[in-house]
């Protein structure tokens, strides 16, 4: 069975630093194989109201490609000290297709202080979709960017840290349960 990774840029603001990280990525990503990126700004998602909004075209597409991703690699802004409401949204909306995935991050913030911000939303995947997560997640503030481009090597060198160990942890998986 081969790899299969979905880069997931959550942020809708067209300035977005987690984007950046989101693209940067996905260029090493795609060295690796299979691989499709996922813009959530281009997309109109319904909030999720429980009910009508799972038969939504766009909730549909985008269940079909978490659904079919082996790893996930969430690229999500911080505000007030949590993930945004649009990549808790996105779950919320396309809810089980999530179980069994191995799930990076990647977190842009304005400081320094949110560090942690990303553990409440790492223990749902965990707890509720039985997600494995990468511990080697990818945290950056505004000073690590110059313009539209990561300018501070050691979050561009934690980026392809952050991909190599996902690609390493899903291989480890998929041949065990092949076994």
């Amino acid at each position: 069975m081969s790899q299969k990774c979905l880069v997931i840029s959550s942020s809708l603001n067209p300035d977005s630093k987690s984007r950046i990280m989101a693209k940067e990525a996905f260029s090493t990503v795609r060295k690796h194989g299979a691989a499709e990126f996922l813009d959530l700004a281009q997309y109109s998602l319904p909030m999720c109201d429980g009910d009508a909004v799972y038969s939504h075209p766009h909730v549909l597409k985008i269940t079909a490609m978490i659904e079919n991703a082996n790893a996930i690699l969430l690229a999500v802004p911080v505000y007030n000290y949590a993930a945004s409401a649009s990549a808790k949204n996105l779950i919320e909306l396309t809810g089980s297709a999530w179980s069994d995935k191995i799930v990076g991050f990647l977190c842009a913030a304005g400081g320094k202080s949110s560090y942690m911000s990303i553990l409440g939303l790492a223990n749902s995947l965990m707890l509720d979709f039985r997600c494995i997560i990468n511990p080697r997640f990818v945290y950056a503030e505004g000073s690590s960017f110059n313009g539209d481009e990561i300018s501070d090597e050691k979050i561009l060198t934690r980026i392809k840290e952050l991909v190599e160990s996902t690609y390493k942890l899903t291989g480890q998986i998929i041949s065990k349960a092949a076994a």
